[in-house]
Order: C-alpha cells, then sequence, then structure tokens
C-alpha cells in the first residue's frame, strides 16, 4: 500500500498510529534473524491497545521501530504512519523532532531511562526545551507541574534531586512525566509497571487511564502482566514469533480467546487464592530436574566443597535474622535514615518464605543484610548457625558458596563484556567447582533448564531482551547448587508463558534439591504460588507474618488486605470492580472515612 494509501486509510478510520505490513530483520553473526514479519494494526486517539507475547515475540522490537531507535543492523521494511506523517526513511534530524513531541516512550526500566548526573527537574526541563521555545524560568515551573500531575510529592525538593534519590515507583513518575510533557499525540509505554509494588502499580495505572482521559492520548502498552492488560486496555493484540495471532476488545479476548496460542497465554497466568493442586503453573512442564541428574550435581560440588561443611550447623535455620536495624546516615545533620527497623524472620532448610511490601518498605534491603551485601547496624544475620555480621571478608568467603542471589534489575547484574556463557560460569570457576568439559556441560545444562539455546552463550547481556537476561541471572545464581537462595523480583522481568516456565523451575529445584529461599516480591500471586509462609512489611517494620494461607487469605492488618486489594487479576470484568473498590478505599482513607 503506497504512503498517500496509508494516510488516507488512516484518516477515515480515525486512527492516530498505523502499522502496515511490517517486517524488521537483525544481521547476527548466526545470519538474519526476522524479528517481525509483516505485522500490522491501528492506534485511534485515546485508546489504548495493549501488546502482549512472551520475550523475543517482536513486541518490543516493533515499538522502537516507530521511535526509529533500533540499530543500524536492523532492516526495516512496510509503512509506519503517524497521524498525517509517515516515519518510513526519516532522517536523525527529523527523527529527533518527532520523538518526545509526537510520540513519546516510557522504558521499562526507569534508572536506565533517565541520566544519573543530572537531577531530575533538569531533565524534564531540557526535555521541554529542546522541543518547545520556552525560557529556563518558564521550563523550571512546567517541569514542577508535571511532577505534581504525575503524583510526586513535595515537587519542588524532587525537582532538585537525582535519580538515585527516588525509589523505583517515583522514578516511574519521573519517566511518565518527561513522557507527557509535550503533549505527545501517542505514549509507547514499554513495561510501565515492572517491578513496581502493587499499590504503586496501581497508582501508575490510574494516572496512565487519567492522562488518556484528560489529554485523549493514545498509548501502545507493551507488557507481560495480564492483570496489568485487564486492567487498562481497550484492545489487545497478541504477539508470537513475530507475527500477530489475534487481537480483539480486551473482553472478548479475555472472554473467549480464539487461538491456542492466546488460550495458553492466559492459562499461564497465577491468580491469587488459586494455586494448582501440584503446585505447577504448567502441567507439562519440561523443566523438571530429575533426581539421578540433581543428586550428580549436589554430589560433585559437595566433593568439592568439603570445607563448608565444617563451617555451617547441619540442624540450624537456612537463615536467622534478629532484631535487624539498618540506617544510612542523614544529609547535613539530618537524622539518620532507618531503613530497616528491628525485623526478626527465620527460613528453615527447605522452605520459601515470601516477603511483600510497598516500594521503600525494606524488603530488598533486609534480603541484601542477609547476605551481607549490607552489613547491618544493630542484630545479628545467621546463615546455617553462623552469625555473618562479625565475620571478615576472608571468613565470610567459604560460606558464599552456601547462597547466591538473583537481583531485580538484570541489565545492571550482568557485565556487558562477558559473554553469557563466561557470565554462567563465573562462580564455579572462582570457587573452583568446574573446569574444562565439565565446566562447558554445566553451563550448557544450566541455559537449557532456563530455556536458552546453546548458541546464546556467545551472546552479550545487550543482545538478549529484559526476560532472557533475568533467565540468564537465575541460571547463573543456581550454578554453585545453593542452599539458600535470595531471590529479589526474579520473574518481574519476564512475560507470563516464560514466568510460568521459570516458577515451575524453581518449584522443580527447590522440590528435589531442597534449597531455601528468601522470595522478595510485589506480585502477590505469585508468593501464593511458591511461598510456604509469608512476611509482611511497611516502612521498615515487620508488621504480619504467617503460613500462605493465613496472610493472604485471612490477613489481620488493614495494610495487608489493601495490598491484596490493590493487585490486579486477568479478568477485566472482575478487575473493574476490584480498582473501583480501590478507588473508593483510597479516596475513604484520604478523607478520613
Amino acid at each position: 500500500m503506497s504512503s498517500d494509501a496509508t494516510t488516507a486509510r488512516l484518516a477515515a478510520s480515525g486512527s492516530v498510529l498505523s502499522i502496515s505490513d511490517l517486517k524488521i530483520s537483525f544481521t547476527t553473526e548466526d545470519g538474519i534473524v526476522e524479528a517481525v514479519k509483516g505485522i500490522g494494526f491501528d492506534v485511534k486517539p485515546g485508546e489504548i491497545v495493549a501488546v502482549v507475547g512472551e520475550s523475543g515475540s517482536g513486541k518490543s522490537v516493533t515499538s522502537m521501530s516507530v521511535l526509529g531507535l533500533l540499530p543500524k543492523t536492523s532492516k526495516i521494511e512496510g509503512q509506519l504512519v503517524l497521524a498525517d506523517q509517515d516515519l518510513g526513511g526519516l532522517k536523525d534530524k527529523d527523527l529527533r523532532k518527532i520523538r518526545g513531541n509526537d510520540v513519546a516512550m516510557i522504558f521499562q526500566e526507569p534508572m536506565s531511562a533517565l541520566n544519573p548526573v543530572f537531577t531530575v527537574g533538569w531533565q524534564i526541563r531540557e526535555a521541554l526545551r529542546a522541543h518547545q521555545d520556552i525560557a529556563k524560568d518558564a521550563a523550571n515551573k512546567r517541569a514542577i507541574e508535571l511532577l505534581e500531575m504525575v503524583g510526586i510529592p513535595n515537587p519542588e525538593e524532587r525537582f532538585k534531586q537525582y535519580p538515585h534519590q527516588l525509589s523505583g515507583g517515583l522514578r516511574q513518575r519521573v519517566v511518565i512525566a518527561m513522557a507527557i510533557a509535550c503533549d505527545p499525540k501517542v505514549i509507547i509505554a514499554d513495561e510501565p509497571t515492572t517491578a513496581l509494588d502493587v499499590t504503586v502499580q496501581a497508582e501508575i495505572l490510574g494516572l496512565l487511564r487519567k492522562l488518556r482521559d484528560t489529554l485523549n492520548t493514545a498509548i501502545v502498552l507493551i507488557t507481560h502482566d495480564m492483570g496489568v492488560v485487564a486492567d487498562l486496555a481497550d484492545r489487545v493484540v497478541v504477539m508470537y514469533n513475530g507475527e500477530i495471532v489475534e487481537q480483539a476488545p480486551v473482553r472478548e479476548l479475555f472472554a473467549s480467546p480464539q487461538e491456542d496460542y492466546t488460550k495458553r497465554l492466559l492459562a499461564a497466568v497465577p491468580v491469587l487464592g488459586q494455586r494448582p493442586a501440584s503446585g505447577r503453573l504448567l502441567a507439562d512442564s519440561s523443566l523438571d530436574v530429575s533426581s539421578e541428574e540433581s543428586a550428580k550435581i549436589a554430589e560433585e560440588i559437595r566433593l568439592a566443597d568439603a570445607e563448608l561443611e565444617k563451617q555451617i550447623e547441619q540442624d540450624a535455620p537456612a537463615l536467622e535474622i534478629k532484631d535487624l536495624v539498618l540506617e544510612y546516615p542523614g544529609k547535613r545533620g539530618q537524622a539518620r535514615n532507618r531503613a530497616v527497623d528491628g525485623v526478626s524472620l527465620h527460613i528453615n532448610k527447605g522452605e520459601i518464605l515470601g516477603l511483600v511490601g510497598e516500594s521503600g518498605s525494606g524488603k530488598s534491603t533486609v534480603g541484601r543484610c542477609a547476605i551481607r551485601l549490607l552489613k547491618p547496624t544493630q542484630g545479628t544475620v545467621s546463615i546455617a548457625g553462623r552469625d555473618i555480621t562479625k565475620l571478615s571478608t576472608k571468613q565470610l568467603r567459604p560460606l558464599r558458596r552456601y547462597f547466591a542471589i538473583v537481583f531485580q534489575d538484570p541489565a545492571s547484574t550482568l557485565d556487558p563484556k562477558m559473554t553469557i556463557g563466561e557470565s554462567i560460569a563465573e562462580p564455579m570457576i572462582l570457587h573452583k567447582m568446574f573446569s574444562g568439559k565439565a565446566l562447558n556441560e554445566r553451563v550448557a545444562s544450566l541455559l537449557d533448564k532456563v530455556e536458552l539455546s546453546g548458541h546464546y552463550r556467545n551472546r552479550y547481556p545487550h543482545e538478549l531482551s529484559g526476560g532472557q537476561r533475568q533467565r540468564v541471572s537465575i541460571a547463573r545464581a543456581l550454578a554453585l547448587d545453593p542452599q539458600l537462595l535470595i531471590a529479589d523480583e526474579p520473574t518481574s522481568a519476564l512475560d507470563v508463558s516464560v514466568q510460568a516456565r521459570v516458577l515451575d523451575l524453581f518449584l522443580g529445584l527447590q522440590q528435589t534439591l531442597g534449597f531455601a529461599c528468601l522470595f522478595i516480591s510485589h506480585d502477590l500471586a505469585v508468593v501464593d504460588l511458591l511461598a510456604d509462609r509469608v512476611a509482611v512489611m511497611r516502612r521498615g517494620k515487620l508488621i504480619e507474618q504467617g503460613s500462605r494461607d493465613q496472610v493472604l487469605h485471612s490477613p489481620q492488618q488493614d495494610y495487608t488486605k489493601r495490598l491484596l486489594s490493590a493487585a490486579p487479576v486477568a479478568d477485566p470484568v472482575v478487575q473493574a470492580k476490584r480498582r473501583a473498590a480501590w478507588e473508593a478505599g483510597k479516596l475513604a482513607s484520604v478523607t478520613g472515612d
């Protein structure tokens, strides 16, 4: 279809963005990779279109092509039309005028999207001045208005702060403020709520909905969270292997999916209160670890690590934390900031404890203290009976073979200069567990366990999607067969089908190898699926803990009840009622009713 014909069709349909017969390929060392294979869909003003699919389906690549942000190794065919302008073939100079002005992007990882050396106010101001003829003082005033518009408290103070001084939820709001600064026609939101706790997520979704209603902005929502889709989207486009397999209005798609892939995608969504009897999401999971294979791996590691056995108490809990306090020094004479305040918990061997709470509650800080990445101000942390708070670095080093951690942000945890295979092999080399052929076989086995084929071992982190990088991080953490795993939002970047497989992998490995796990997550349905017990944190304190059924299904604290009510469910009809009830409850808490 010609550009003129596409523009005419766009005008007739009332759409603001049209993608027609889009094909995207990349030149790699392994040859030409076809990432997108002739897809097309339209977006109307004020419409929210969700693009869903597993990692590698082509959804993020499609969005990046609209902004002209793909690398030079890419080849784009087809048509991308924004309003009345054909974006195909535009030079970088012309695209820069469009980016942020007519079409804006909310990136998946706000810490990577924001410049760490400039204040957030400066960055918003420069986004304004890049596209508008506006004085510095006026731009400052407008930036503060935008911060207030996206619900950031004390916007004048936050204007002067740097990204690292804000929580994940506040950073995401700053990114949204930058995106709406120039009143764009289209906002592309790439996983805008990834790694946000449920209450902040509910507020971000409400903010996007409000922006759509007040500014009539079209939103292309790229997400793996089907609860978010049910809560926010008007229409859904389902992608698989670079193709669109189904698209329909959101209620129609959830109520009556037509394609087998869509049915599998929806079936893989964990649902709070509906834990499968087997504990598994996938009845046909291929990720089980055989007892024979697991025993062989564990025996090889134990033989190579006999020194560790002498330093631990076999009958002690895998992790025991007593009266933990962690304080950060205040700035310029200000009071010290107490991030963790008197937390006590334990995890027995072979047990999974889910730790939940809002951003800034201190749950990730507890996880880092648990393996001495942070040194507590007060209290004790015991690993298998050894108090690690008083050990020197040399004394702690052998114990580090006992535990591992999966961090929340895979982009910042993998060395960009190391291949995937080298990253996974590194802990085994450092601890002299495997070498030569055995090392290569172990790396290949770990990649296979997290559903990455062997050719990924020679790729670098930037060549993988966010979900693929997180799977590499999980493989690296499991390399030494740890007896205690700290998992800090390990599935937050994964689409639902891959998340289901990775969670099944977690359960298979945990049940076979018997490691204990502190599972830190904002996804209450995932915690419900995995955890034996659940602990809830708020503002540095542990406010409730108990069995999974007790905390998640009969909570005693009002805060826990609010967390549960804010969690979106993958049913548009039910979620609309839950959203209305949550907003009414939030309003009541503010007004004191």
